[in-house]
């Protein structure tokens, strides 16, 4: 007999992609005071799945103005990111080639992954449970649990 209670292995729902962001759907979030990019999440894409996983599209912009587009997710439990997709020309996504799970490091510069976990989606490593305090996290510049 087995205890309905026991823990289940953790299983991925398949991701969904969304449409291609538009700028009026982007909120900047805060990374660090040392990067020189600016980071966005398109509020149009964020998503907490069945499965727990935060996922959204994530725009960086350069001090230049080039911009790097992907759709994302992070697993608040394991403190992990996956890359889905990329953003292409003609407003596409190209699948991403490795969509493994790998860890969250923390880097000065480069740590949006990071900011978006500690302050947007996972405050305390305690995950958001609905889309929509995943999306009132990222408007009102982070996840009042993480202050």
């Amino acid at each position: 007999m087995t205890d309905e209670f026991e823990d289940k292995p953790w299983e991925e729902q398949k991701a969904q992609m969304p449409p291609y962001p538009k700028s009026e759907n982007l909120v900047r979030i805060t990374v660090s005071a040392v990067t020189s990019f600016e980071f966005f999440v398109d509020t149009a894409s964020v998503s907490v799945g069945k499965d727990g996983a935060v996922r959204y599209t994530l725009v960086a912009r350069s001090p230049s103005g080039a911009m790097n587009v992907s759709f994302e997710g992070i697993r608040c439990d394991t403190r992990e990111r996956k890359l889905y997709a990329f953003g292409s020309t003609g407003n596409s996504w190209i699948q991403a080639r490795n969509a493994d799970w790998v860890r969250i490091r923390e880097v000065t510069a480069n740590r949006q992954h990071a900011a978006l976990a500690d302050d947007y989606f996972c405050p305390g490593r305690i995950p958001v449970r609905t889309t929509e305090e995943a999306l009132d996290a990222v408007k009102r510049g982070g996840h009042p649990a993480s202050r």
